[in-house]
């Protein structure tokens, strides 16, 4: 634009001079032109920089994901540390490491978020049986919430070293004693400690398109367990609607391994609603009765004629009202241990949940003996979710591959022998997950 007006000006001088005018007309002719030359310029700056805001608007909007996350909001530098004396969570300035969020999307357009924060699912977008795409995971939508000083929170996240409860917070390898913090209520380990993994920044080993892959290098004495281990979480979006976790551990020295994912799964399309009338089937004859504190007894007990009986497709909230002594213990659902019939074959499914409210379908693999199934019992809706969602009770499901809670002080028990949860230097770590989706229209 600024160009053009110069060269209208310059035009204008030369028939000026290649015309035969007089004095006066050369004078006012003059004037004229003045006036359109100011003009000109004045609208040749005005049109720059009317482009140049254009320009910087369109450059500050954030490209959100397709579940309405700004990746920006997940970027930080944080460090977890937990300060005994005081009774808190803080942050480590000086340990801090880098956060990002990662997103994953296959051909079909299915979409999962995950931060290293954690190794955590943040999102998990899937089409319900109308084709529109629906998030199916509960989470935070700005990194902060997932800070334990604000809130303590298991969302998504990749579990270790231990996932699920040590009594006691101790157990004896080879005649050798290990005393780990009781961060459950004093009574037992859970999740590996007070800064177990949900709390640590994983590295990127690699990121592509459909996959991800985390480390977390966990030094001797981490949270009292023993041995430096070396471990991999890699996450694999499939383009059949799978999520693929696969965990691969190394150590040093005899310690325990058990990891799992934490996902609240909400498949009915709308997370302001709670996973009651989700239908759910698990492949499992006997669970694993606990005390109050949620410490297996070292039962296996048969599921038939009881609350745990999901052998074949129940609503997930039928038992709910009952008065069930077990149920009520955790908070008025499930927070249980099935013993899975699959016995560590993972191309068998261990789980089934459908949701008639929007079609959709999820299936999960395992190789492990057992899945912890948890209710969300315990959501008061006071924690303000993505896209402001107050996440109440039952208001997700989180299906837990895992060795069996308890599992270092009674995996000689009968019924226990798969759930060995030991790591030597000649003997490495595996575990493998995975999440199915589909429609059933």
């Amino acid at each position: 634009m600024l160009l053009f007006g110069r060269f209208f000006v310059f035009l204008c001088d030369i028939l000026c001079i290649k015309t035969r005018i007089t004095i006066n007309q050369l004078d006012i002719y003059s004037l004229i032109m003045k006036k359109l030359k100011a003009t000109m310029m004045g609208l040749a700056a005005a049109a720059t920089l009317f482009c140049a805001c254009n320009n910087a608007q369109k450059t500050t909007e954030p490209a959100l994901t397709k579940s309405g996350i700004n990746p920006a909001d997940f970027d930080t530098l944080v460090a977890v540390a937990y300060d005994a004396e005081a009774g808190k969570f803080v942050n480590n300035p000086d340990e801090a490491k880098e956060v990002k969020l990662y997103t994953l999307t296959n051909a079909n357009g299915m979409e999962v978020c995950i931060t290293n924060f954690g190794g955590r699912i943040v999102s998990i977008m899937v089409p319900n049986r109308d084709g529109k795409f629906v998030d199916v995971a509960c989470g935070f939508d700005k990194i902060e919430n997932y800070f334990p000083w604000n809130y303590e929170t298991d969302f998504g996240c990749s579990v270790g070293r231990y996932a699920n409860r040590i009594n006691a917070g101790e157990y004896t390898y080879e005649g050798q004693k290990v005393t780990l913090d009781k961060n459950n209520n004093g009574v037992a380990s859970l999740h590996g400690g007070y800064t177990g993994w949900q709390y640590q920044v994983y590295d990127v080993v690699e990121a592509t398109d459909q996959s991800l892959t985390l480390q977390r290098i966990s030094p001797d004495g981490d949270n009292r367990f023993p041995g430096k281990v070396d471990v991999k979480v890699k996450f694999e979006l499939t383009d059949d609607n799978a999520i693929v976790i696969n965990y691969d551990g190394t150590a040093d020295a005899p310690t325990v391994l058990n990891m799992t994912n934490h996902t609240y799964f909400n498949l009915s399309g709308d997370l302001n609603n709670t996973i009651k009338e989700s239908l759910l089937t698990i492949n499992a004859d006997n669970y694993t009765p606990a005390d109050d504190n949620l410490i297996p007894t070292g039962e296996i007990r048969p599921v038939a004629n009881t609350a745990f009986d999901f052998r074949t497709a129940k609503a997930i909230g039928t038992n709910f009202a009952d008065g069930n002594k077990e149920l009520e213990s955790v908070g008025g659902g499930y927070d249980h241990n099935w013993v899975l019939n699959t016995k560590g074959n993972q191309n068998e499914v261990a789980v089934t949940m459908t949701d008639p409210r929007s079609g959709i379908k999820l299936e999960m693999f395992t190789n492990e003996p057992g899945v912890q199934c948890y209710t969300a019992n315990f959501q008061d809706g006071t924690r303000p979710g993505k896209g402001g969602i107050m996440y109440k009770k039952h208001s997700a499901i989180c299906l837990e591959s895992q060795k069996f809670p308890d599992a270092p002080n009674k995996y000689t028990l009968p019924g226990w022998e798969l759930c060995n949860p030991f790591v030597t230097p000649e003997k490495p770590y595996h575990s493998y997950c995975k999440y199915a989706f589909s429609v059933e229209k």
